[in-house]
């Protein structure tokens, strides 16, 4: 046992560079109506694997592009776009895109807005005649965001490694959801705002914190949703950093939060099973103890490298 603990915390100080939720993100302003002009930002996260991804227009536009230049974590092209017709009914493919990216597109037409998602299997999308008013796209990049921040991934196992029993679990996962609901929508319309490198640094604080009780076997058996809605707190914040970072574009900025708090609920929904399967047949077979203290050494692990580095870059 003491060999797999060994090996878990080895394994911890490779690399621990998770990918980031960084998605790529068009975004279409219509200027002038009559004439089908528009005014487009094509922003692409710097931190991305192979070339910088390519918007191609449809042949019925001309494009005339600047120079792009590093803005925070993506790279910005104005882009210029004069059409002979309207961009609804349109194409717009975004050519090589990485394995690990989407690219949301935003068009602001003068009396609605369109909005989808691209990635690497599915390039291009045609812009419809009728425009949906509902920002679905935005479900898709929260149920993306918690899986691609392993930082959430991992406090939300540790969670259900602490809680003793289905009603006090029940009570955490409501707990720690509403948190991150409150203070998700109070970051985004700007009544709460922080640093988000102290925010990632304090999200790494809170995943040590967690690392702590697990590999001191404590069970929390009366009051774990009070553990679990303050720091809920805190990954709320991580949350809208992450919507902050990609923009909310359109006329539909409360909407646009609800799908993406909900696409944020359906990959925890989809993720806490995992979890509670292995923890029953850990109990089962009499290795729960065993494992719960692997889990801790495992997320401390993770906990702290995140905590150091993320310090070192505010200071830096």
């Amino acid at each position: 046992m003491h060999r797999l603990i060994l090996l878990l915390v080895s394994i911890t100080t490779i690399d621990l560079s998770a990918h980031e939720f960084n998605p790529a993100h068009l975004v279409i302003n219509e200027s002038n109506v009559d004439s089908w002009q528009y005014d487009a930002i094509w922003m692409y996260p710097v931190k991305n694997i192979g070339k910088r991804a390519e918007v191609i227009f449809s042949d019925k536009c001309l494009a005339n592009q600047t120079d792009f230049y590093i803005q925070g974590k993506y790279i910005i092209e104005n882009i210029d776009l004069d059409c002979s017709t309207s961009l609804k009914g349109l194409p717009i493919e975004i050519k090589d895109l990485s394995v690990l990216t989407d690219a949301l597109i935003t068009i602001n037409f003068k009396n609605d807005t369109f909005e989808g998602i691209v990635n690497v299997q599915n390039s291009s999308i045609e812009i419809p005649l009728d425009i949906n008013y509902y920002p679905t796209a935005y479900l898709s990049l929260g149920f993306d965001h918690l899986f691609d921040g392993l930082d959430h991934i991992l406090f939300l196992v540790g969670l259900l490694f602490c809680v003793l029993g289905l009603l006090n679990l029940i009570k955490t996962i409501t707990a720690f959801t509403l948190a991150h609901s409150i203070t998700l929508g109070l970051s985004v319309f700007g009544l709460v705002v922080l640093p988000q490198s102290t925010v990632e640094a304090l999200i790494a604080l809170t995943i040590i914190f967690l690392a702590y009780d697990l590999s001191s076997g404590i069970e929390f058996k009366r009051t774990p949703w009070i553990m679990a809605f303050g720091f809920g707190l805190l990954h709320g914040l991580g949350f809208a950093s992450a919507l902050s970072e990609i923009g909310v574009a359109n006329n539909n900025m409360f909407l646009s939060l609800l799908f993406f708090n909900i696409g944020i609920e359906l990959a925890q929904i989809s993720l806490i099973p995992i979890p509670l399967i292995i923890i029953h047949i850990s109990k089962k077979y009499n290795y729960h103890s065993n494992l719960k203290l692997a889990i801790g050494f495992l997320i401390g692990g993770f906990g702290f490298y995140w905590f150091i580095d993320r310090v070192i870059g505010i200071i830096l």
